[in-house]
C-alpha cells in the first residue's frame, strides 16, 4: 500500500472544468507577493544549508579532522589508503548510463562527505561510553543503534545538502553515484584520523623507511575499510534518488535506504573481529591476511548486490530507449536488498 496516494489533485480540480483555479486549488508565482514568498523560502533553505555546512566544518575542525592532512606523512598515507575506495567510487560513477555527473557536484559532495563526518565522530564519541557499560552486548548495540545509522545518515546528508537539489541530479542512479562519492569523502577523513592516532601512539613516522614499513601496515589496514563505506552509502544514495522521483513515498523510501545501508554497515562492524578469528583459526593465516579475506568476502558480497542493482537499472534504461536513441520517461526500477 502506498504511503501517500499517487493522485495529489484536489477534488475540485478533478470535477471542475474551470481553466484557472489559481488561489483556489492551484498555485504558481504570479504576483509580487508570490515572488517575495518564493525568494524568502529560497533564502531560508539556503541559510539552513549554510548553517549545517558551517556547523559541520566547525565540528570537523574542532576534533582536528582537517589539520591531520597538513602533515605530509599522514597526507601520503591517507591518500594511499583511500585508493581502493576511489577505484570503487569511480566504478559506480562509470556505471551511470544516463549522463556523466559534473565534476563540480562530485567535488562538493566529496568535501561535504569529509566535513559532515565530524557529526558522526562527535556522536559516536559521546554515546560509546554509555554502551560500553554493557560490555559485549553494548558493543553490538552501539554498532546497530549508533554507528551504522549515524554514519550512513551523515553521508546521505552530504548528498542531500547540495547535489540532490541540483537539476543535474536527474536520474535515480545519480543517487548511487553521489552516495559513493560521499562515502569516499567520509572514508578519506576517517582514515586520516585513524592513521594520525596510530602514528601518535608509536611516536611518529618519517618520510623514510618507517613510511614504507610501519606506515604501510597502518595504511593497508585502513584501505580495507574504505570500499565498505562506498558500498553502504551507494545503497542509501540509490534510494535517495528513487525518493526524488517518487515524491509521494519519499520519506519511506529514504528510510528504507538508510536501514539497508545501516544494517550492512553495522553487521560488518559487529562481525569483523569474529569473522577474522574464524578464518585465522581455520587457515592458520596471519591476522592481517585473515582480515583481508574477511573484508573481501563481506564487502565483495554486498558489492556484488550493488553491481546487480546498477546493472538492472542499466538494462531497464537501455530497454526504454526509443529507436532514435532518446530515453523514455519511466526508467527507475527498484532492485537490490529488500
Amino acid at each position: 500500500m502506498d504511503f501517500m496516494s499517487g493522485d495529489d489533485t484536489d477534488p475540485v480540480q478533478t470535477a471542475n472544468d474551470e481553466p484557472d483555479l489559481y488561489g483556489i486549488t492551484t498555485w504558481e508565482k504570479r504576483s509580487r507577493l508570490d515572488s517575495l514568498s518564493v525568494g524568502i523560502y529560497w533564502l531560508i533553505v539556503r541559510t539552513g544549508q549554510a548553517v549545517v555546512i558551517l556547523l559541520a566544518l566547525a565540528t570537523i575542525l574542532a576534533i582536528g579532522g582537517l589539520s591531520v592532512l597538513t602533515d605530509p606523512v599522514i597526507g601520503t598515507l591517507t591518500a594511499a589508503s583511500a585508493l581502493p575506495a576511489l577505484v570503487l567510487a569511480a566504478y559506480v560513477w562509470q556505471s551511470d548510463v544516463t549522463s556523466s555527473e559534473p565534476p563540480s557536484l562530485l567535488a562538493i559532495t566529496f568535501l561535504l562527505g569529509i566535513v559532515t563526518a565530524g557529526f558522526a565522530a562527535v556522536l559516536n564519541g559521546i554515546l560509546q561510553p554509555i554502551f560500553a557499560t554493557l560490555e559485549f552486548v553494548g558493543l553490538v548495540l552501539f554498532f546497530y543503534l549508533v554507528v551504522g545509522p549515524v554514519e550512513e545518515t551523515v553521508k546521505l546528508l552530504a548528498v542531500r545538502l547540495y547535489a540532490y537539489n541540483d537539476d543535474r541530479f536527474a536520474a535515480v542512479i545519480d543517487g548511487a553515484v553521489y552516495g559513493a562519492v560521499a562515502g569516499l569523502g567520509f572514508a578519506t577523513i576517517e582514515n586520516a584520523i585513524y592513521i594520525s592516532r596510530a602514528i601518535g601512539d608509536i611516536g611518529g613516522l618519517t618520510l623514510g623507511l618507517d613510511l614504507i614499513g610501519i606506515g604501510g601496515d597502518i595504511t593497508a589496514t585502513r584501505a580495507l575499510a574504505g570500499p565498505g563505506h562506498v558500498v553502504y552509502s551507494s545503497f542509501a544514495g540509490y534510494y535517495l534518488g528513487l525518493a526524488k522521483f517518487n515524491p509521494g513515498n519519499r520519506g519511506p523510501i529514504v528510510v528504507k535506504g538508510l536501514v539497508v545501508a545501516a544494517v550492512i554497515h553495522a553487521t560488518y562492524n559487529a562481525t569483523a573481529g569474529l569473522g577474522t578469528a574464524l578464518i585465522r583459526d581455520a587457515t592458520g593465516l596471519p591476522e592481517l591476511l585473515a582480515f583481508v579475506l574477511y573484508v573481501f568476502g563481506y564487502v565483495g558480497f554486498f558489492g556484488y548486490l550493488l553491481y546487480r542493482k546498477l546493472r538492472r537499472y542499466r538494462r531497464a534504461y537501455l530497454a526504454g530507449l526509443t529507436s532514435d536513441g532518446n530515453a523514455i520517461e519511466e526508467r527507475q526500477p527498484d532492485a537490490g536488498p529488500e
